[in-house]
């Protein structure tokens, strides 16, 4: 049986997600983006160089925005007829939410810490930019990946309407 509070649980998980993994990535590049700030008014010609380790941090925010959209989509917002939805069923698509909620949220604010300590090397090395900065925090980035695929496959497979 249909429950409004069911909708309203699963619309708090898609903001949850959609909010953390934002403020991680807010966070992520305030950091990143203080330390080349830094560098830059040393040595502005490093700008291209030091600007994917700046905005790196910035995709675990679109990580969460996708996990929000996919349960928009799975709840037919942008249609005639929302999904009905149970308490139980609401709380699932929450804790369905959570993995790139947290997994965004954490590993943007690390990432962030690594671009800028990746960003202080470049300083030094520039030929080390590519070679250790980007790849360390790519490193970093496989786990808001995790938390995203998922959330996808609990979602799309998790969940029986």
């Amino acid at each position: 049986m249909a429950d409004p509070f069911g909708l309203a649980v699963a619309i708090v998980g898609a903001a949850l997600a959609s909010f953390l993994a934002g403020i991680g990535s807010a966070i992520g590049i305030g950091i990143s983006g203080r330390s080349a700030a830094g560098v830059l008014s040393e040595d502005p010609e490093k700008y291209g160089q030091l600007f994917v380790l700046v905005v790196l941090p910035g995709t675990q925010g679109f990580y969460g925005f996708l996990g929000a959209f996919l349960v928009m989509l799975r709840l037919n917002f942008f249609g005639a007829n929302i999904v009905p939805l149970t308490y139980m069923q609401g709380w699932q698509i929450l804790g369905a939410c959570m993995p790139v909620a947290f997994a965004g949220l954490l590993s943007a604010i690390h990432q962030g810490k690594v671009c800028a300590a990746g960003i202080q090397m470049a300083a030094k090395r520039p030929e080390m930019a590519f070679k250790a900065g980007v790849v360390y925090a790519v490193m970093v980035e496989t786990y808001a990946v995790l938390g995203l695929l998922v959330t996808i496959f609990l979602l799309f497979f998790g969940i029986k309407f």
